[in-house]
């Protein structure tokens, strides 16, 4: 009975994250503890829509907490609408996963939407990440009418 009730508690810790943990880098900025952590919104170089240039342009989400937490069903969008939702993703605990726009294959932390085209503007763009519930986690704004990302 022991040993069921440990499993029992383990499985509701690992889906029962905090909600919110202390930005080091604003301290006046809580942030979930799955978050966006770094933009890069435009790719260097000429823009030319082939895979290597459309891979140069990520969103970096990363996982604050030691648990594990399963971002199926959690979406990733742009301002034009432009929207990657996650599928069969668990990002480990203290881990981060990098969304890139183009073709590639998937493994637990490098996740491709498989695009032909660039989603992030190159002046400025908002990421908005959300969750399985279409709740809203986090945001980061980039470009010239917002500031540099983080």
């Amino acid at each position: 009975m022991t040993a069921i009730a440990a499993v029992a508690a383990a499985t509701v810790g690992a889906v029962a994250l905090p909600a919110v943990a202390a930005d080091h880098h604003n301290p006046g900025r809580a942030r979930a503890a799955v978050y966006i952590s770094s933009v890069r919104y435009d790719s260097p170089g000429r823009d030319d829509r082939s895979n290597r240039s459309l891979n140069q342009e990520w969103v970096d989400i990363t996982n604050s907490t030691r648990l594990a937490v399963n971002l199926n069903g959690w979406t990733l969008r742009d301002e034009d609408g432009h929207t990657y939702t996650f599928r069969h993703v668990r990002l480990e605990g203290r881990a981060i996963a990098r969304v890139y726009p183009g073709v590639g294959h998937d493994t637990r932390r490098l996740l491709f939407p498989d695009r032909r085209a660039y989603v992030w503007n190159n002046d400025s763009d908002t990421a908005t990440l959300r969750n399985d519930r279409g709740r809203f986690v986090d945001n980061a704004s980039c470009g010239r009418h917002h500031g540099h990302c983080r």
